[in-house]
């Protein structure tokens, strides 16, 4: 009998505590509607209103670009798809970074939870990134 592909979930993004099978597609959206309810948290400021916006796209751009990375045409396209993922993450977590540091913003959307799976993302994509470039490299 096989391994199992199971995960615990790591953060609190949803509230459940039983292992699920494995998918990044859904793991992207569940991310990107935290992001969607974190910036409709926020107050109605110059400020605020800035940086949800920012957050909203970058937050969101993961999602439908790892859709495009299962359509890539070539191995060099699927690894520039990876990256333009892991771009839009690095960009999030600052922005909720940004959010945390700011007490008016904190107070409003706590995003410690989505800081963390922002982390994780990246780490995810950091890693696939590195080996599809390698398994880039060995092909004949």
């Amino acid at each position: 009998m096989g391994t199992s592909n199971t995960q615990h979930r790591t953060s609190n993004i949803e509230q459940k505590s039983q292992p699920r099978k494995y998918d990044l597609e859904e793991r992207l959206l569940d991310y990107a509607a935290a992001i969607i309810e974190l910036t409709e948290l926020l107050p109605q400021t110059r400020a605020a209103n800035h940086v949800a916006r920012q957050l909203l796209r970058s937050g969101t751009s993961p999602l439908p670009n790892h859709g495009e990375s299962q359509a890539a045409e070539s191995p060099l396209d699927f690894v520039h798809k990876l990256r333009v993922c892991l771009k839009e993450l690095r960009e999030s977590l600052r922005w909720l970074r940004l959010i945390e540091r700011v007490r008016q913003l904190r107070a409003a959307a706590n995003p410690t939870a989505l800081i963390k799976e922002t982390d994780e993302l990246v780490r995810i994509f950091v890693a696939s990134v590195r080996t599809s470039e390698a398994r880039r490299k060995n092909l004949p």
